[in-house]
Formats: structure tokens, sequence, C-alpha cells
């Protein structure tokens, strides 16, 4: 049994979201030695040693919800960081966001799930912590929860698209549009209909 647990493949969005969430996350570390960063209630003491990549297989390992939920998190996680610019996405907050942004999604998109204690557990946080992450995440997104079909098809779609070209994070394709590099964010304006991808900062 014990096997089949080990041989079960980890979907391609795991890989996607981390490679993406690594580039953000370290283009934000860069930026915030020139521009102090302000600092919230996602940020941790350290660094943690775990990285992005793994951090999301132990999530989908014992979090046992299901592969949309990771695509879902990462609109909610891009929504926060529109709403809340002065709070970027680097390697202090980028753990705490993703668990957070996971467990959000998964009680909205899934019929059965476990409850907050397990979630802080699998990310090695309290559990008021992790109460309390998903109250400031709420209402700084907005409680906009919400994902329609298209959305979804345009992060999948971005999702791919970041893995195949692997650029760095300067000299992505033309629809994305930088203005500076501080406070990088990689954002999807749901107001346009065409849902154009463009960085806040």
């Amino acid at each position: 049994m014990a096997e089949l647990a080990e041989t079960t493949a980890m979907p391609k969005v795991i890989t996607f979201l981390s490679s993406l969430l690594q580039r953000v996350a370290e283009s934000n570390d860069l930026s915030q030695q020139l521009y102090p960063q302000k600092v919230s209630i996602f940020h941790g003491l350290s660094r943690p040693t775990i990285s992005i990549q793994n951090y999301l297989e132990r999530i989908f390992k014992y979090a046992n919800c299901s592969p949309s939920c990771f695509v879902v998190a990462f609109v909610y996680l891009d929504r926060f960081a529109q709403r809340q610019s002065c709070f970027p996405i680097n390697s202090f907050n980028v753990h705490r966001l993703l668990i957070t942004s996971v467990l959000i999604s998964v009680k909205f998109m899934d019929d059965i799930y476990y409850n907050n204690a397990f979630y802080a557990k699998v990310g090695g946080i309290s559990t008021e912590e992790m109460n309390l992450l998903e109250v400031d995440f709420l209402f700084g997104s907005g409680f906009q929860l919400n994902v329609t079909p298209t959305m979804f098809h345009t992060y999948c779609s971005y999702l791919q698209r970041e893995m195949l070209t692997r650029s760095p994070l300067p000299a992505v394709d033309p629809p994305l549009n930088i203005a500076r590099l501080q406070k990088t964010h990689c954002c999807f304006n749901e107001d346009e209909s065409t849902h154009q991808k463009q960085l806040a900062v």
C-alpha cells in the first residue's frame, strides 16, 4: 500500500506553479534590497528551508485535494497580490500564502476536505496561525472566491506557457507589462474581458 502512495504521479501544475512562484519570490527578494517592503502577517522571521516545489508536493501528498485546487489557489494568490500590492510575494511569505490559498481553494472547490488543524500541520504552522492567515487572506482578497471556467482556463494556459518558456521574469512574452521590478506580482486583470496578464507594481 505504501508503494502505491509513492508511485502517485505529481501533477504538472505543481511544477509549473512552483517554477513561477520561485521566480517571482527571487525577483522580489532582489528588489527588497533596493526598496524596503512592508511586512504582513504572512511574513516569517526567516526563509523556510523547504523549497517551494517540495512544499507544494507536500501539500499535494497529504491534503488529498484535486489538482484543480492548485490552479484556483494561483488565481487567489494573484487576486490577493493585486489588492495588496504593498506586500509583494517573496521568499519570506510565499509558503504561508501558498498553504492559505490552497486551504481556501479546497474549501471552495472540493466536496470533502480536511480541517484547518490538518492543513496547519501539513504547512508547519500552528492551528491558531492557520486560522488567522485564512481570515486575513479572505479580507485581503475581498472575499472574491468565484473562478469562472474562462478564468480557470486562462490561468492554466499561462502556467503551461510559463513552463514551456522558462525565460527570466523580465524577458517574458509581450502580454506581460513590466513597468518596474519593484514589487513584482504575476497578475491578470480580471476587469478586462481579454484577461490580459500584467504585473502589478
